[in-house]
């Protein structure tokens, strides 16, 4: 009778764990959904020019449109992009209006049109406002001589350009010279297949726990 009653404790415990964690990741889908909503309204408000003091939780991927001027002394960020293959981001220097100094991802240029001057002066900017999160434990350091960066540090980079340290991503921009890499959000919200996989495992639980206590009663 014991190992009855512990089979049944064991059994009603476990399915509580695995229908507790389902639950868990419906309520991260959720704050997931409402996260991905919340970026998508932002990029899709109209054009307004850059708050006077950005705040990441409030501002990112708010769209803005900027006037100004792109000065010369770009930071280069190696990346890919298919079909075209390895090249690099372009950060440059951008003076406002009003004289503050932010940095502007002007977009991809081509590995073989690296040391090709490209044109600055007057430019119409059209992006978004961006924290990017590109540098981790295994990202080198910068080859300063070469002008290679190998992530968007916005800290370092802002320090090197003598900028504040706020990004725009244009997406268009009145000055030729390179390629928009518009912003583009890649954030994963895979929470309700891990809340079908727990609740899953937890009908596969109570099958078995059913199954042993059927037979242990039986015997």
């Amino acid at each position: 009778m014991r190992r009855f009653w512990f089979l049944i404790v064991i059994g009603g415990l476990g399915l509580a764990v695995l229908l507790g964690l389902g639950g868990w990741q419906l309520q991260r889908l959720a704050w997931k959904t409402a996260v991905l909503e919340d970026i998508s309204a932002r990029m899709a408000a109209p054009l307004a020019p850059l708050p006077a003091t950005p705040d990441e939780a409030r501002d990112e991927y708010r769209s803005l449109t900027l006037e100004g001027t792109v000065e010369e002394g770009a930071l280069h960020v190696l990346t890919s992009r298919p079909p075209d293959g390895p090249g690099y981001r372009v950060i440059a220097p951008f003076r406002l209006a009003d004289g503050r100094r932010i940095m502007l991802d002007r977009g991809f240029l081509p590995e073989a049109r690296k040391d090709t001057p490209l044109p600055s002066g007057p430019d119409r900017v059209e992006g978004n406002l961006l924290w990017p999160d590109d540098v981790n434990s295994f990202t080198p350091a910068p080859n300063r001589e070469r002008n290679i960066w190998f992530a968007r540090d916005t800290g370092p980079m802002a320090q090197a350009l003598g900028t504040e340290p706020l990004l725009v991503v244009a997406r268009s921009e009145s000055l030729p010279g390179t390629d928009p890499m518009p912003v583009s959000v890649n954030i994963p919200n895979d929470h309700l297949e891990y809340a079908l996989t727990w609740f899953a495992l937890a009908a596969g639980w109570a099958g078995m726990c059913l199954y042993f206590l059927w037979v242990r009663r039986r015997g």
